[in-house]
């Protein structure tokens, strides 16, 4: 697998500050994307051992709340291979660490097979569903779903591009065998709601 680019101490992915992994090749190609340079599997640079340590090592100050996996797609087959033993790394070097993952492929998509829709009819049913699918879930605390829809494009939402994306809570969701919203402590400015 190859990588785009890493935001170490990024603050815009994810609650908290985080270590931001873009990965490589994408299917999907969203129109207006804003990282399509992402869409070839060979763009970037390996995501060899090396660097894997670099991004473990950048996950070990208190200050850092976990990984944020984007792309490219990370639930593309092929990545999810190679990411598959990499978050297992993450999970047992950091149990407390949240990993989130962002990705253009709904829930129905991941978890269920279903195909593409009417966004993305070039992808058949089951596209990103592989071996590795359920044990990747199981590692994720939080999964920014749907493509990117410009008709739909809302500035004011948090961690999302458009109105159809949903941030759910992948444990609860696995657990309900249907997607879950999640509930996040924080405003789209990072203030407490609590405050």
């Amino acid at each position: 697998m190859n990588y785009s680019d890493i935001k170490y101490c990024d603050t815009a992915n994810g609650l908290g500050v985080r270590t931001s992994l873009f990965v490589s090749g994408c299917r999907r190609h969203c129109k207006d994307c804003f990282n399509e340079c992402t869409w070839s599997f060979g763009y970037g640079s390996p995501f060899d051992e090396k660097v894997q340590q670099e991004v473990l090592d950048s996950l070990a100050p208190a200050y850092v709340n976990g990984l944020t996996l984007l792309g490219g797609e990370p639930f593309e087959p092929e990545n999810q291979r190679a990411l598959l033993p990499f978050l297992r790394k993450v999970r047992e070097r950091f149990p407390d660490k949240s990993i989130w993952a962002f990705s253009g492929d709904t829930w129905e998509e991941i978890r269920d097979g279903a195909g593409g829709g009417e966004l993305a009819p070039h992808l058949p049913e089951g596209h990103a569903r592989c071996g590795e699918t359920d044990e990747l879930l199981s590692l994720i605390d939080i999964l920014v779903d749907g493509p990117f829809i410009l008709e739909q494009r809302d500035l004011m939402l948090r961690f999302r591009g458009s109105r159809n994306q949903r941030i759910l809570d992948v444990p609860a969701s696995l657990r309900a065998g249907r997607p879950v919203e999640a509930e996040l402590p924080y405003d789209r400015f990072g203030r407490s709601v609590e405050e």
